[in-house]
């Protein structure tokens, strides 16, 4: 847990723009004999849509009278929790550790027309509420209709049960009854009653309980994952075959036109000259510059900085034993995220830099890679910056907790500016140094040569959302998994899983885009570039409508403004995973097309 407080803050302490991991005023989770504990209140909104919460005093439910300071924020709420919809506030109650409290009446309202329908309206929705106590989570229901008739009842007694061992929280449950009907005039009184119970329970377990390891671990997913890296594994197997069988029957085939215009031209017969066919004949500008070689490589310097991030996250949750658990501290997922996006600016800088010094920079002169700089720093930023300002005008307009203040925003940038700027600026002054070592097998021709008519097979058209088939069927089992946790309230835990099916999806890509680059060549297209990154990118669009899927088969979400946000974020995976694979494909297609130019004598 100290690691876990500690780490991210000191990195980002630097700016003085402190970006902290979400922790009560009991940092170490330790109380004495009668210390008062913090009950939280978080957000309140319809079961059916996660993301339409709003803070939980927008029901009309009272304060108690009496007690220690209420509805006062969380003072260390970091950036993290706050981008990740958390509102949390000082409920009032009493609590006391290891202290039981009778039901003791806190406070009293009586209902005025607005107050009715809004505890009405809820009932009707099924809206819950969400409060945190020592860091856990309760739920509950603000009340219910009963059977046969038209009112609605608002439950309007509480008990929470707490487990403590020794002088740590290790459970909270939280029961609700006392219905009372809702109507305007009538009259509402809220108790709560604490009871307090010693347990053997692990402190290091308490989170247990939440997870649902039946639906993540059942038999059917240990199924399905190892019989997707079977198939991957035998799919791949035999792609390699085929590539190594058919590559060294060219090789053979160039190997003996050389010697027969050998002997021609030794016979002084220049018509028997032979002349190249397939991939071979493009060797004169297959390592020409692509088009728009600033724009593709900023798509490839973001490609790798979202490679770095996802493999950074991902390793990081994988050791929860060592530092603690991703999901046992509200929005870790999301500062952890922040961090790797800042370290991983070199990256995407050096990339892009390299990329562009090797191809646009030999081609003509310098003076674009200004250009090619300026677009990835602002390619990733842009995306998120757009899809995130129409959600948070949405969340404004609706009122939601998901309002993301200004002040965040302002601190979220300084990030930006501060320190992911000029990492950027660093690496790519790194790639262009770097990028003039790199020399082409082949020689680049001064006029391009046209580019003939080919089969449908080896079309762009066709090749790319062909491609992208195999590495979605190798992802979208896990897939289901992890759109079940984002919408459907479950903690995903099995990191393991993840690293394996990325590890996977990793391998398909490139794979699947050395075949389209390779029918692309054969083709005599020497424009492989664009295919080979749109190749590993098409992934995205099945992604896409995956998504789709599952939220008008799997979920009952309704609303604009749930609607809105299911498909921005979905939006957002959806372009992250595109420019991810597409930067894979790209990088795999690089290795195989110099591989096989060096291996033949061109020139």
């Amino acid at each position: 847990t100290m690691v876990r407080a500690t780490l991210i803050p000191l990195l980002l302490q630097l700016l003085l723009v402190p970006l902290r991991f979400a922790v009560c005023d009991d940092l170490y989770h330790r109380y004495k004999k009668d210390e008062r504990v913090n009950l939280w209140v978080n957000k309140v909104g319809p079961y059916a849509n996660p993301q339409e919460t709003y803070p939980y005093y927008s029901l009309p439910y009272c304060h108690p009278e009496d007690g220690h300071k209420t509805d006062e924020a969380d003072p260390n709420a970091s950036i993290s929790e706050v981008l990740s919809g958390h509102s949390l506030r000082l409920s009032g109650h009493h609590l006391y550790f290891a202290k039981d409290e009778k039901l003791t009446t806190e406070c009293k309202v009586t209902l005025d027309a607005a107050a009715a329908k809004k505890f009405s309206d809820a009932v009707r929705n099924q809206w819950f509420y969400q409060m945190y106590l020592d860091d856990l989570p309760v739920w509950g229901m603000v009340g219910e209709e009963v059977p046969d008739e038209k009112d609605a009842y608002v439950y309007t007694k509480r008990k929470l049960t707490i487990a403590y061992n020794e002088d740590r929280i290790v459970e909270v449950n939280m029961t609700s009854e006392g219905l009372a009907i809702v109507g305007e005039g009538k009259d509402l009184t809220f108790a709560t009653a604490i009871e307090w119970k010693k347990s053997e329970k692990e402190f290091g377990r308490r989170f247990d309980r939440y997870l649902d390891d039946e639906f993540f671990r059942h038999q059917i997913h240990w199924f399905s994952i190892f019989n997707s890296f079977m198939m991957v594994i035998f799919l791949c197997g035999l792609v390699a075959l085929i590539l190594i069988r058919t590559l060294k029957r060219d090789f053979s085939k160039y190997s003996r036109d050389i010697d027969e215009e050998m002997d021609s031209l030794n016979a002084s017969n220049p018509s028997a000259l032979s002349e190249d066919a397939g991939w071979k004949q493009v060797h004169g500008d297959v390592f020409r510059a692509p088009q728009f070689p600033s724009l593709l490589s900023a798509l490839v310097g973001t490609g790798w900085q979202l490679f770095v991030i996802v493999a950074f996250v991902i390793l990081f949750a994988v050791a929860g034993p060592i530092h603690g658990s991703v999901y046992e501290e509200r929005g870790e997922v999301v500062a952890v995220s922040i961090v790797a996006y800042v370290l991983s600016s070199v990256v995407s800088g050096y990339s892009s830099g390299r990329f562009y010094r090797i191809y646009a920079a030999k081609a003509a002169s310098s003076a674009g890679w200004q250009g090619a700089m300026g677009l990835t720093l602002a390619l990733l930023p842009t995306i998120v910056f757009f899809i995130m300002s129409v959600l948070n005008a949405i969340a404004i307009g609706y009122g939601t907790a998901n309002v993301i203040p200004f002040g965040v925003i302002a601190r979220v940038t300084a990030i930006w500016i501060f320190l992911s700027i000029p990492l950027t600026i660093v690496g790519t002054l790194l790639g262009r140094h770097a990028g003039r070592r790199a020399a082409f097998p082949c020689r680049v021709n001064s006029i391009p040569r046209p580019i003939p008519d080919a089969p449908w097979y080896g079309c762009p058209a066709y090749l790319i959302p062909l491609s992208g088939l195999l590495p979605f069927g190798s992802i979208f089992i896990e897939l289901y998994y992890v759109l079940t946790s984002l919408w459907n309230y479950k903690f995903y835990h099995v990191y393991g899983f993840m690293l394996g099916v990325y590890a996977i999806m990793c391998v398909v890509v490139s794979m699947t885009s050395i075949i389209a680059t390779y029918f692309c060549l054969n083709a005599e297209n020497h424009g492989w570039q664009w295919t080979a990154y749109a190749s590993g990118a098409s992934m995205s669009v099945y992604v896409f409508l995956y998504a789709t899927y599952y939220f008008i088969w799997k979920t009952q979400m309704h609303g604009l403004l749930q609607t809105t946000f299911y498909f921005g974020y979905s939006t957002l995976i959806s372009l992250s995973l595109g420019l991810l694979c597409g930067t894979l494909g790209h990088y795999a297609s690089n290795k195989f097309v110099r591989s096989i130019f060096q291996s033949v004598k061109v020139d």
